[in-house]
């Protein structure tokens, strides 16, 4: 029996940001495999509210918070429960001084390119994050120290080999959406329209949703759903700019069932980020049978296939143009058709089959 350590502490117990969500969903997927699979799975969790989060029944181990002066030595402390194999859905995780496998995952290098850290980090750890992106080698050094590194996209994966970012093998354990459907209220389904605009996601600048609400000079009779927490700062930037009589709401944050709503209501995902890392919301929206109008880069693309149109991310009246083609029914039916065949291989069943065939190398 292979014993693996599933590091669950980047569950949090409010509402799921995208490592969260991606640690919740994988940790489900990989308990349901893992005794056919001849593993016995110990999920690492630092908050007894974290095991709420776990499949019933599933085997805990309180140790440390990820976030505290001592993960560096993490490890030392791992070392005395004799794991085989410990895998981490990050790379934080202290591997100095093991006496186990270990997986560690990077997720996509785009605090390189825009290093503010997340602001519920202690000072310190935003301090260090931001010293930690000054350049590539402490990430190699990091990367380094396990045996495989685990990331979520075929796009972060290319992104890592061409920065050579790392030695160890590199192995996707892909992303997957949430079943949106199973939120809808019973008996309710998607109704096919572009009358509604849906943006979730964070305001950072780079996420340029300057250009969405632009658009909507070109998209009269429409509604601009931004469904996220913003600051009063944020929001009073991108009000200055809605176009005079255009409707742009902004919810301030949305709950998992009210998002499935908006988006099954004639709705349309749209997003003109100009990075990304993933971009879930747009796996979420095609899995729910919902077109999407997104920048054009190759994280997207590789999301979204033929179940989005595609626009320069900073041009508002391309974004307006592919968001009225969906008016043409057939158009509409096409986009929805290649975004549901696309995204069925997304699956997490899938995902976790990868980590355990990983794992199981490992442990041999």
């Amino acid at each position: 029996m292979t014993r693996l350590f599933f590091d669950a502490r980047y569950l949090r117990t409010d509402f799921h940001d995208g490592i969260s969500r991606y640690t919740a969903e994988l940790a489900a997927a990989v308990a349901a495999q893992a005794p056919a699979r001849g593993v016995e799975v110990t999920f690492l969790v630092f908050d007894e509210r974290q095991r709420a989060l776990l499949p019933d029944g599933a085997a805990t181990l309180l140790i440390g918070a990820p976030t505290t002066l001592t993960e560096p030595l993490r490890a030392r402390e791992l070392n005395r429960h004799r794991p085989d194999v410990v895998f981490s859905p990050m790379q934080t995780i202290g591997t100095m001084g093991r006496r186990y496998r270990q997986i560690l995952t990077l997720h996509d290098t785009i605090y390189y390119r825009h290093r503010t850290p997340p602001k519920d980090l202690p000072w310190f750890v935003r301090v260090a994050w931001r010293l930690f992106h000054l350049s590539y080698v402490p990430q190699r050094l990091t990367l380094n120290a396990a045996d495989v590194v685990a990331t979520v996209s075929e796009t972060s994966a290319r992104q890592f080999a061409d920065v050579r970012l790392t030695r160890r093998p590199v192995v996707v354990v892909p992303n997957a959406p949430q079943r949106l459907a199973e939120l809808l209220p019973e008996g309710g389904s998607v109704e096919p329209g572009a009358r509604h605009l849906v943006y979730m996601g964070s305001f950072m600048p780079y996420k340029n949703v300057e250009t969405l609400v632009r658009a909507m000079a070109d998209l009269p009779g429409r509604t601009l759903h931004l469904l996220s927490r913003i600051s009063p700062e944020r929001r009073a930037e991108l009000e200055a700019l809605v176009p005079a009589g255009a409707d742009v709401v902004f919810h301030g944050g949305v709950s998992d069932a009210e998002y499935a709503a908006l988006l099954a209501d004639e709705a349309v995902l749209v997003s003109a980020s100009l990075d990304e890392g993933y971009g879930l919301p747009l796996a979420e929206a095609l899995a729910l049978g919902v077109p999407a109008v997104v920048t054009d880069m190759p994280i997207f693309r590789e999301v979204a296939g033929g179940g989005a149109l595609y626009a320069p991310g900073t041009d508002a009246a391309a974004f307006a143009r592919a968001v009225r083609s969906l008016d043409d029914p057939d158009e509409l039916s096409r986009v929805v058709a290649a975004g549901t065949a696309h995204i069925a291989r997304f699956d997490w069943a899938r995902s976790a089959g990868i980590l355990l065939d990983t794992v199981a190398d490992l442990a041999r």
